[in-house]
């Protein structure tokens, strides 16, 4: 077991996700805002990254991988340089001025401008998972909200805006499907386009009380409004949608985003194409983007106890918290038969007391934990114990298996 959870948490936690995250051994802070990702951590990212990328190319979604440093010059083409405060700014030893991915329209629009010539071309989804920065004045609230962070980014290319239309409601839906993989309720959200688009965009929310967001809502119907950007609404107002209830207030924590960039970039960087009748256009242009290392802090924040994190099954670090009390050759043999299974196990071998790995256990939050001890030997059985649950219960191996494999 290649963790080391710890006895007190961080003395700097204002969330439960930095908390427990950091008691439990996914994280540890380098600065405000910035952290390394230690083993578990970095198994959750990878779960979290693997069902984004499966409902990407689900859709079409073609991906690459772009870099995280930038020429200024693309920045001042669009106005970035100057208008996005949050851009991280630096100097190289022959004066050149560069910046810090915050976002990827400034890359991806001239790049796929070699590929993209004529209506045959599109449409093209292109995306990418990579860390980004913001100049954040106050990081805060653990993975949250940091200066260093995890996410996809896909941008679509589409002949005009019906096609784009089109995909917009296609990948809002992949979306929707990404959440709810990870156990998350995502409410799709009115918002202002911000620095991106002078259209409507929308945010993917999880209500929290550790968002930033103030968001109102229906009971009756999908209608969900980000008021801290879209103003003409109030608390106890009829629906706009249904008109069957009045909005509710909620806080909230933007999970991804949408937006319609219409031809913004294309213009910017002359990227035009042939229509079959050879006429040249501009591009309508999307971007989709999905906070990956804050969708973790959000799973945290959504699912937690007085004993620690309870991970949904398929962003859990392991499937399997395996403990062994003076055992370990049976333990050993236990192991390998999961592992044959291609059942993830996480094994505590460990020389310290039981209860020490029992509370780690819950602290670390598998949804499965497998005790092997002289009882279990006695009756070839092993007592297993759902991480949500208080009762464990004795059943043979093959009993277990057969109910992770759903049998």
């Amino acid at each position: 077991m290649g963790v080391k959870p710890e006895k007190l948490a961080s003395k700097e936690a204002d969330t439960i996700n930095h908390k427990l995250l950091v008691q439990a051994g996914f994280v540890r802070q380098l600065m405000a805002g910035v952290y390394t990702y230690l083993p578990l951590g970095l198994r959750v990212l990878r779960k979290i990254e693997n069902i984004v990328r499966e409902e990407m190319d689900a859709i079409g979604g073609e991906e690459i991988l772009m870099p995280m440093l930038h020429p200024a010059e693309i920045w001042k083409k669009t106005g970035g340089w100057d208008s996005i405060d949050v851009l991280f700014k630096l100097k190289s030893r022959t004066d050149r001025d560069y910046a810090l991915g915050q976002s990827q329209e400034e890359v991806v629009t001239p790049t796929m401008k070699e590929f993209i010539k004529s209506y045959r071309d599109l449409p093209r989804m292109p995306y990418h998972i990579q860390w980004k920065f913001r100049d954040e004045l106050r990081s805060k609230s653990g993975i949250l909200r940091g200066r260093e962070f995890l996410m996809k980014d896909m941008y679509s290319f589409h002949l005009d805006q019906a096609d784009f239309d089109r995909f917009y409601e296609v990948a809002k839906q992949a979306y929707l499907k990404i959440y709810a993989r990870m156990g998350l309720q995502a409410k799709v959200t009115e918002a202002s386009g911000g620095a991106f688009s002078e259209k409507i965009s929308y945010e993917f929310e999880v209500l929290t009380d550790a968002g930033e967001a103030n968001i109102l809502y229906c009971d009756s119907c999908e209608f969900c409004v980000n008021i801290d950007d879209i103003t003409s609404y109030k608390e106890g107002d009829k629906c706009p949608k249904c008109g069957n209830s009045k909005l509710k207030p909620s806080i909230a924590s933007e999970v991804g985003n949408v937006f319609d960039l219409g031809d913004k970039y294309s213009k910017a960087f002359d990227l035009k194409v042939a229509t079959s009748t050879g006429e040249q256009i501009y591009p309508i242009m999307g971007c989709y983007g999905i906070g990956v290392s804050r969708t973790m802090g959000v799973i945290v924040e959504k699912f937690h106890d007085d004993k620690g994190i309870l991970w949904p099954a398929e962003v859990a670090p392991y499937t399997v918290h395996l403990i062994d009390i003076k055992q370990q050759e049976k333990a050993q043999e236990i192991y390998n038969l999961l592992d044959s299974k291609n059942i993830e196990v996480l094994w505590d071998d460990r020389e310290i007391n039981v209860g020490g790995k029992f509370s780690d256990a819950d602290l670390i939050g598998c949804p499965w934990r497998v005790i092997v001890s002289d009882k279990s030997l006695t009756t070839n059985e092993i007592e297993v114990k759902a991480r949500q649950s208080d009762e464990p219960e004795m059943m043979s191996l093959e009993q277990f298996i057969s109910r992770l494999k759903g049998d």
